[in-house]
């Protein structure tokens, strides 16, 4: 195990006090505040930092517009940190931060750290679902929700020019694995002691979509909750705060099978609330998608006029498991 999953995310932001009320109404904890910067901090232990985007402190990029700054990668422990330094110190500059992490600049052109990271265990209780002839709440109603309060950080998305190349550096100097690839569109990657689908997703910046316009830029971060209620919940509870609402609405990705609901975000991209997402491990094999906007959505509320035509089916199986070792042999009929 090295690499557990994302630590921190510093913004840097245009509004630093719309953004502040932004992620309060949003769901996530504030663990400080002052005039400068403010930190949030989620049940599983990760951290949300908002900064001025003309904050000296933020970390020198090629992004263009707010957004995500910098994302630090929780270690798992010491000597796997150590192991990451001594291989990125051959050819990358790194700093050690007053906040303990090991900064660098990748090849790509983002920034980035590594720092210890224990995660919290966190506890979930999903409302069970009924369904005809499969009957699992009897004589009790749902649960009823006032807020949502996401538990962790699922993933960041990022656009990049060389998003290819910025895949093959997160596989080869950080131990990241594939767990899926949309043609022509991403790769979508997850850090190896990790059990999420993806902890970052780098997009193809010139992919003919909204949005996309050949720069770094961030995309969005998606915040884990429970279930379907919560997202529904958190999506009621913004808009009557007055944020916009989503430009989709609610949304099932097809590629990771994950309930989305993406809220435009004054820090920069897009905010979104995800839950029931697939989770895999090293015994996962990739995935490429042909076809891109059928990986894209299974369903979404407001259809999109990208999708107004259902794409073809198309998906193949990578002929190797994600740790890079053949798949098993199966037996011949």
């Amino acid at each position: 195990m090295a690499i557990v999953g994302i630590d921190t995310l510093m913004f840097g932001t245009d509004d630093l006090a719309l953004s502040e009320r932004f992620f309060i109404d949003f769901g996530l904890p504030v663990e400080r505040s002052a005039q400068d910067e403010t930190h949030f901090r989620l049940p599983e232990g990760s951290s949300v930092i908002l900064r001025k985007g003309d904050d000296a402190r933020l970390p020198q990029s090629n992004m263009v517009g707010p957004g995500v700054r910098e994302v630090i990668w929780g270690v798992s422990d010491q000597a796997s940190l150590d192991g990451l330094c001594a291989d990125l110190g051959a050819d990358h500059v790194l700093s050690e931060g007053p906040d303990g992490a090991i900064h660098f600049t990748t090849d790509f052109g983002l920034t980035m750290g590594l720092r210890l990271f224990s995660k919290n265990a966190v506890v979930s209780a999903p409302e069970p679902g009924n369904a005809p002839g499969h009957v699992v709440r009897m004589n009790r109603p749902r649960r009823w929700r006032e807020r949502a309060l996401p538990k962790g950080i699922s993933h960041v998305v990022f656009a990049l020019p060389d998003f290819e190349r910025g895949a093959a550096f997160m596989q080869e100097r950080l131990g990241f694995r594939m767990s899926d690839e949309q043609v022509g569109f991403g790769y979508y990657l997850r850090a190896d002691g990790a059990n999420n689908h993806h902890n970052l997703l780098l997009v193809n910046a010139s992919a003919p979509v909204p949005g996309m316009d050949g720069n770094i830029r961030f995309h969005h971060v998606n915040f884990a909750v429970e279930d379907l209620d919560e997202i529904m919940i958190g999506a009621n509870h913004m808009e009557r705060c007055g944020w916009a609402p989503s430009h989709q609405g609610l949304g099932r990705h097809r590629i990771d099978s994950a309930l989305f609901y993406y809220i435009p975000c004054p820090a920069g991209g897009e905010a979104e609330y995800g839950a029931d997402a697939d989770y895999v491990d090293d015994g996962w094999v990739p995935r490429r998608w042909p076809e891109p906007l059928f990986a894209y959505a299974h369903f979404v509320h407001n259809l999109p006029p990208f999708l107004r035509q259902p794409p073809r089916w198309k998906i193949e199986y990578i002929n190797r498991a994600v740790t890079g070792a053949p798949p098993p042999s199966r037996p011949e009929h």
